[in-house]
């Protein structure tokens, strides 16, 4: 099969994630600065959950850059993934609304872990298809972040009942070992 339409579908996808987390920003009513000052906590939340939906399209964009071809199996654990991308809007906007309450800061952990979870089980079902001589499965190793980022994740939500604080630390934290595109993919293709 092709991969270019699984590419640009969730592309699409993405994009109108992207679209519907800006749109969830409500404009004030008010036009002075002391008007958006109540959007803080909203404002916040929308630049992490953009960030995070950015890591994964860049990582998916590389991931498909180093498969070869798809299957099925490939295109059912593409949209596992997508449909945990797909509440990431709804989160963003419950945890922000509600300025970090410790239920909805645990909900959006649990929703950022199940994505971490699709996005381990769609680049494992293309290592299985393509075989572990790929240059996908040479190019992830270890997987150290990919290993590291669900504990992570599991510490984050059981803080949001002791320090909505610490566990959108952690949040941040998991966000920036994966700001940075992994070069490993881009060296095993290249290479």
């Amino acid at each position: 099969m092709n991969k270019s339409r699984l590419e640009a579908f969730s592309d699409g996808v993405i994009a109108i994630l992207i679209t519907i987390l800006v749109l969830e920003l409500k404009i004030p009513q008010n036009p002075t600065l002391s008007a958006l000052i109540p959007m803080f906590p909203v404002f916040l939340t929308y630049i992490l959950s953009f960030i995070y939906v950015g890591i994964y399209w860049n990582n998916h964009h590389h991931m498909f850059h180093a498969a070869t071809h798809i299957n099925g199996k490939i295109m059912w654990a593409n949209l596992h993934l997508l449909f945990w991308l797909s509440l990431i809007p709804f989160m963003t906007g419950w945890m922000g609304e509600n300025h970090f309450e410790p239920v909805p800061t645990a909900f959006y952990g649990g929703v950022l872990m199940m994505s971490a979870f699709a996005y381990w089980i769609l680049q494992n079902t293309i290592i299985t298809s393509e075989g572990h001589s790929s240059k996908l499965a040479q190019a992830v190793g270890s997987d150290w972040k990919g290993r590291l980022s669900p504990i992570l994740y599991l510490i984050a939500i059981g803080l949001a009942f002791v320090s909505h604080w610490l566990s959108q630390a952690l949040y941040v934290f998991v966000a920036m070992i994966w700001l940075i595109p992994d070069r490993r993919i881009e060296k095993s293709i290249s290479g």
